[in-house]
């Protein structure tokens, strides 16, 4: 596939893979999903790569979820629908798990709404002391019923997983590490070098016995892929109402959502 809205590379045994949209902060639409789909393929069953990285281009974002400009929600790739919401982003989750191989998320700046649970889902985090973590699901008209969700609570706790879902705030770094949600935090100028050092220790490991560990740290919580797929028929119907869309719809007329006109 050729890439448009990521970049891919190899090098050392180490795949990096880029969300490479940074004038949106890194804001994906269905075409970066389905993108990185086939790079995590690609990455995740290379014999000659040890550990994947996923980041953000540029020091504003590692990504803020789905790009509300362009009304993403339910849109087609490449004119053809694809996933649950027309956005095949479950998919993209259970590969990230799936792969035999560790994947690191790398963050700078915001890891914000679908930015913070693609970083929830990596094995491990590491992030630059300017980052920023949070969710805006409530804000905007959305929500993430599996992974962001269900298996948040699992990292944090239940308690701290209502409050980041229900309240909307951003947490610094710091505050991320302190709630399990990091793993460490450097200062930026370090923060290359640090997930370098990571990934060539990573490599040096045994493949066959990582993979194992992996998959069995995975089998107590596998069971949120089928909490996520039946949670998305509901965000796909919920898509539909204009509560949903008001989300959408404050956000590109700045302005505060107004969402209880629309409960009846």
């Amino acid at each position: 596939m050729n890439y448009d809205d990521i970049i891919y590379e190899k090098d050392s045994g180490v795949a990096t893979i880029t969300i490479n949209r940074p004038k949106v902060y890194n804001a994906f639409r269905a075409q970066t999903v389905v993108e990185l789909i086939d790079a995590f393929q690609d990455a995740g069953w290379d014999r000659e790569i040890g550990v994947v990285v996923l980041t953000g281009s540029g020091d504003k974002a590692f990504s803020t979820g789905g790009d509300q400009s362009i009304d993403s929600k339910g849109s087609g790739v490449y004119g053809k629908l694809r996933g649950t919401i027309g956005m095949p982003i479950t998919e993209l989750q259970a590969l990230m798990r799936d792969i035999p191989k560790p994947v690191i998320a790398k963050v700078r700046g915001y890891a914000i709404g679908g930015g913070n649970v693609l970083a929830t889902i990596c094995d491990m985090t590491i992030a630059s002391e300017n980052a920023k973590f949070g969710q805006v699901g409530p804000k905007m008209g959305s929500v993430d019923p599996g992974w962001g969700t269900a298996y948040l609570a699992h990292i944090v706790g239940e308690k701290k997983a209502r409050e980041i879902w229900y309240m909307c705030r951003q947490y610094t770094a710091q505050e991320a590490e302190a709630m399990g949600l990091v793993n460490k935090v450097v200062s930026d100028d370090q923060l290359d070098d640090e997930v370098d050092i990571w990934c060539q220790e990573l490599v040096e490991r045994s493949p066959t016995a990582i993979a194992i560990a992996k998959r069995s740290f995975n089998a107590d919580t596998d069971h949120i892929n089928g909490i996520g797929a039946m949670g998305m028929e509901s965000l796909r119907l919920y898509y539909e109402t204009e509560e949903s869309k008001e989300g959408g719809n404050s956000f590109r007329e700045k302005r505060k959502p107004e969402f209880r006109k629309y409960v009846k």
